[in-house]
C-alpha cells in the first residue's frame, strides 16, 4: 500500500458547520429588600410567657381610694343649724324704769362737743360781755344736793359766776362722788374773767361747814368770752345764718357720736335722746375775722337689751314665758320722754312712753343644744330640740352619710344660729 507507514497521523476534518452557543441574557438588578413586617398576633394567640400587672394602675387606685376616705373625715363632723323663734310684738303703752336698779334700769350717756368758724367781720362796735364756760360739780354726801337758780360760784381769787337755772347733784355711790356738768357765767364782764382751769367754793354753802366741804366745782377748761371795749363784728343776720349751719353740722355729729358710746349689751331707743344747743361768745378772731362756736350737749338713756325686750314681751307675746330675748331692729319703735325731758344725772327715775312695731328674737344658747342633742340619733335629737321654744326649726347634720348618731363629746358639735355670726 501506497504512504508511509511510519508518518504522523493526520486529523479529520467533520463535515458540518460549527453552531455558535447563545449569548447569557442580561441579569435585572434585583430590588430592595424591606424588611419583614412586625407580626401582629392574632388575637387567639397568647403570649408564651407570664404577664406583667400595670402597678402604675394600682398606685393610682390606692391614690383615690385613700383620698376618697381622707374627703370623708376632712369633711365629716356633726353640725346643728338653729333657726331661732321669732315673735312680732306691737307695743303702746307707759313704762317705768330707775337708775340703774329694778326690773327695768337705765343708764345715761353723754356727749359735748363745740363747732366754730372764722367768719369776715363787717363792722366795729363797742362790746361788754360776760366769761362763761363749764364746770363739773361734785357731791361727797350720801344724799342729793339741790342748787338753785343763780347759786354762786367762787374762785381762789374771788371771781364770782353763777348757774342761771336750778340743779341737782347726785348723791355720792360707793365712795365716788355725784356730779354734774353746768354752764356758769361770770358776775362781771371783761377779760380778767376768762380765767384757766381752777377749783370752785360755794359761798352760800358757808353757813353749813359740812355742806361745804363736800359739794364743789372744777372747771377742765377756760373761760372764755370775757371782754369790754371795741372790737370786730357781725350783723344779725350773718350771725344767724353761721350760727345755724353750726347747729346742724353739730346736731348730726353728736347724734353718730353717741351711738359709739353705748357699750356693748345695751340698747338706745329713738327718741331716748335730748340736745342741748348753747351759743359762745363771739370772739376777735386773725386779721379782720370773728370767731364764732356752737356748743353741743346730746344725753341719751339706754337700757339693757334683754331686759327691755322681756318688758315688752310680757306685754304683747301671750306665749312668753322669761326666755332671754334680743330685738332684731329697733327701727320700729319710738320712746318719747313722759314729762317731756330726757332725766339729767341727778334723777333716779325715769317714765316714758313707748309706741311702735318691732320684732323680738329668742336668744339660742348653743351649749344647751349641744348638750340637748350629745349622744342622741338625728331622730331622737329632733324629738329633744322640740322641747326649746326658742327653736322655731333646725337642721342636723351628720357626715359622713353612714353615721347616725351625735359625737357623746358635746364640744365635737357645732352649732350655728342664724343671724349670729360664726359656729360655736
Amino acid at each position: 500500500m501506497g504512504g508511509d507507514s511510519t508518518g504522523t497521523p493526520v486529523p479529520m476534518t467533520q463535515n458540518r458547520e460549527s453552531t455558535p452557543e447563545p449569548a447569557p441574557a442580561p441579569r435585572m438588578p434585583e430590588p430592595p429588600r424591606m424588611p419583614p413586617p412586625p407580626s401582629t398576633p392574632s388575637r387567639h394567640e397568647f403570649s408564651r410567657g407570664p404577664r406583667r400587672f400595670p402597678m402604675g394602675t394600682l398606685i393610682v387606685a390606692l391614690l383615690v381610694i385613700a383620698g376618697s376616705i381622707g374627703a370623708l373625715f376632712v369633711f365629716s363632723g356633726a353640725k346643728v343649724e338653729v333657726n331661732p323663734m321669732v315673735n312680732t310684738a306691737t307695743v303702746s303703752g307707759t313704762f317705768a324704769a330707775t337708775r340703774a336698779q329694778g326690773e327695768l334700769p337705765f343708764e345715761l350717756v353723754t356727749v359735748e362737743k363745740t363747732a366754730t368758724a372764722s367768719v369776715a367781720a363787717e363792722s366795729t362796735e363797742n362790746v361788754t360781755q360776760s366769761a362763761q364756760g363749764m364746770i363739773t360739780v361734785s357731791n361727797m354726801q350720801d344724799a342729793p344736793q339741790a342748787l338753785i337758780k343763780n347759786t354762786r360760784f367762787e374762785t381762789a381769787e374771788g371771781l364770782i359766776f353763777r348757774i342761771r337755772d336750778s340743779i341737782t347733784v347726785p348723791a355720792a355711790r360707793n365712795g365716788e362722788p355725784g356730779t354734774v356738768s353746768v354752764t356758769v357765767y361770770a358776775d362781771e364782764a371783761g377779760e380778767r374773767y376768762n380765767v384757766g382751769p381752777a377749783n370752785f367754793t360755794l359761798p352760800g354753802l358757808k353757813s353749813s361747814p359740812d355742806l361745804y366741804t363736800k359739794v364743789n366745782a372744777r372747771s377742765t377748761e377756760a373761760m372764755k368770752g370775757g371782754f369790754a371795749g371795741a372790737r370786730p363784728t357781725l350783723t344779725e343776720a350773718t350771725k344767724e345764718a353761721e350760727m345755724a349751719t353750726l347747729q346742724t353740722s353739730l346736731d348730726s355729729q353728736l347724734r353718730s357720736e353717741i351711738a359709739g358710746q353705748v357699750r356693748e349689751g345695751y340698747v338706745l331707743v329713738p327718741g331716748a335722746t335730748a340736745v342741748q344747743f348753747e351759743e359762745q361768745p363771739d370772739t376777735a378772731g386773725a386779721g379782720n375775722n370773728v370767731d364764732l362756736a356752737m356748743r353741743g350737749i346730746i344725753r341719751g338713756v339706754i337700757f339693757p337689751e334683754e331686759m327691755l325686750a322681756r318688758t315688752i314681751a310680757y306685754q304683747s307675746v301671750g306665749t312668753y314665758s322669761g326666755q332671754p330675748l334680743k330685738f332684731e331692729s329697733l327701727e320700729g319703735l319710738m320712746l318719747a320722754p313722759a314729762e317731756g325731758l330726757i332725766p339729767t344725772e341727778g334723777e333716779e327715775s325715769f317714765s316714758f312712753t313707748l309706741t311702735g312695731t318691732t320684732n323680738l328674737v329668742w336668744k339660742v344658747d348653743p351649749a344647751k343644744v349641744k348638750a340637748a342633742v350629745a349622744g342622741k340619733s338625728r331622730e331622737q335629737a329632733e324629738v329633744a330640740l322640740q322641747g326649746f321654744p326658742e327653736v322655731e326649726s333646725a337642721l342636723l347634720v351628720l357626715k359622713p352619710f353612714w353615721v347616725g348618731s351625735f359625737p357623746a363629746d358635746p364640744e365635737k358639735i357645732k352649732v350655728s344660729v342664724k343671724g349670729e355670726e360664726g359656729e360655736k
